[in-house]
């Protein structure tokens, strides 16, 4: 693996932390969400991560990661009775997300962790090549 290559393993890591954040921070907008029916409130999402292992020499390209998908939390919905509410069904239940905040707080700074140790693998390696350069001085 050439040095360069840590850069397009850890630029793709960035931007799959990225979009790791950015699904979090949607999860939490939608915290407080509910609906008339199961079928219409808003479920937590997360980002599924794949490896991607090119050919070693012929397509280093492709090594680092990828979001494969986002998909839908199975977890059980609450259900609170209050027929008061404008968005109740016949039977004065209200459905309500399966937002957990502390999980998605704690996966906030997970992601944003990730992202700065990328950060400063890029970093550390551009130093490192700028040094190497500068051997033949």
């Amino acid at each position: 693996m050439a040095l360069l290559d840590v850069f397009n393993i850890a630029g793709s890591a960035m931007s799959a932390q990225s979009v790791r954040m950015n699904v979090t921070a949607s999860n939490l907008a939608n915290v407080d969400s509910s609906s008339g029916s199961a079928e219409e409130v808003y479920r937590a999402r997360q980002p599924v991560f794949q490896s991607m292992m090119g050919n070693f020499m012929s397509d280093m390209e492709s090594v680092g990661v990828k979001v494969s998908e986002i998909v839908e939390s199975q977890a059980a919905l609450s259900q609170k009775y209050q027929p008061e509410h404008p968005q109740a069904d016949e039977q004065g239940y209200v459905y309500m997300t399966n937002v957990d905040p502390i999980q998605e707080m704690a996966n906030m700074i997970s992601a944003s962790r990730a992202y700065q140790n990328n950060v400063e693998i890029v970093n550390t390696s551009k130093e490192m090549l700028l040094r190497t350069l500068s051997l033949g001085q």
